[in-house]
Formats: C-alpha cells, structure tokens, sequence
C-alpha cells in the first residue's frame, strides 16, 4: 500500500495483482 502512495504511476504499470489496478481509485483518494 506504500508504494502505491510513494509512486502512483509505477503502481498502474505494476499491477500488485489487482484487477482494478489501471482504474487508478486507490492513488486517487491520496
């Protein structure tokens, strides 16, 4: 959950196993 909030941008291309990962909720709400 950290480093999605460090760096939002690699959390898309990354993918941490989540299927709503590109709708780019989770880096919003921060």
């Amino acid at each position: 959950a950290g480093c999605l909030t460090r760096d939002p941008r690699i959390k898309e291309r990354k993918k941490y196993g989540q299927p709503g990962a590109r709708k780019r909720f989770q880096f919003s709400k921060r």
